[in-house]
């Protein structure tokens, strides 16, 4: 940028929606395409308008409240369920469950990653876009804990080999630490931390090692870990822990002035004031 470039002021609309917890970019996206979003009476037909807030933006002609504080809630996922809004094919989501699940008065919330259709366990859900993308970037490195029933031959020496990590059909995963945990015969609970993230990574790993994956369990989410969460049940996460990990939440570098945790601590903070 030269001395006479002039300094762009606000951010794209996209994002700012994002931010507020109305959906992720990309759904956003699709809004806009859809002539859902308006400032004022005009229809936005692109996400890269430009604005300094959101004053005046309404969303299904409904005004976007100005941000809340950033707020992480845990989930416990039960299989048979698709971690999106809507499914084309019908089959129910996690915000079927989440009607009864939530805690009185959270508002719209967005789920930190996924899991897939028969996955169950740890879902993160956030109203905070900015939070939600600097937890999923692989680049971020924060370990995602699952527990694998499986069927099959395996040593604890060939899983110690994952930490070297893994190509499989062109595709290449990262270290994994893997490790036995109980066998009966060929009947094994395996322990498997990722700090990727990638689409069935714990799936196609163990697959293309031999075994059948019966049952997948996300036991933990960086320092936040099911535990007896019960089943289709969620929490709000408390506002310390919260913080605490936002401190330490690892980016590649700065888009913009702010980086995507920067802005989410700014509102973990505001939530204390």
């Amino acid at each position: 940028m030269t001395n006479s470039d002039p300094v762009r002021q606000g951010d794209r609309i996209a994002k700012l929606l994002a931010r507020a917890g109305i959906a992720s970019r990309r759904e956003v996206e699709r809004m806009i395409a859809e002539g859902r979003v308006k400032l004022g009476e005009e229809v936005l037909t692109t996400p890269n308008t430009v604005l300094t807030s959101l004053r005046g933006v309404t969303v299904d002609g409904n005004p976007v409240k100005a941000a809340e504080a950033a707020k992480l809630y845990a989930f416990n996922k039960p299989p048979g369920l698709i971690t999106a809004e809507r499914d084309p094919a019908g089959r129910p989501t996690i915000y079927t469950a989440l009607r009864n699940a939530m805690p009185e008065g959270a508002g719209r919330v967005m789920p930190v990653g996924r899991l897939d259709f028969n996955t169950e366990g740890l879902l993160l859900l956030t109203n905070d876009g900015g939070l939600k993308r600097a937890m999923e970037l692989p680049s971020s490195g924060v370990p995602r804990t699952y527990r694998a029933r499986t069927f099959g031959d395996i040593t604890q020496n060939e899983l110690e080999a994952l930490a070297e990590g893994i190509e499989i059909d062109g595709m290449r995963y990262g270290n994994i630490n893997a490790n036995i945990e109980r066998s009966t015969g060929r009947n094994r609970w395996i322990e498997v931390t990722i700090t990727e993230g990638k689409n069935r990574e714990v799936r196609r790993v163990l697959e293309h090692l031999g075994l059948e994956v019966s049952r997948l369990i996300r036991t933990a989410y960086g320092p936040f870990r099911l535990l007896d969460l019960p089943r289709g049940m969620a929490v709000e996460l408390r506002t310390a822990e919260v913080e605490k990990f936002v401190a330490t939440l690892k980016m590649p570098g700065k888009v913009d002035a702010k980086s995507p945790q920067d802005h989410a601590r700014d509102r973990v903070l505001r939530g204390k004031r």
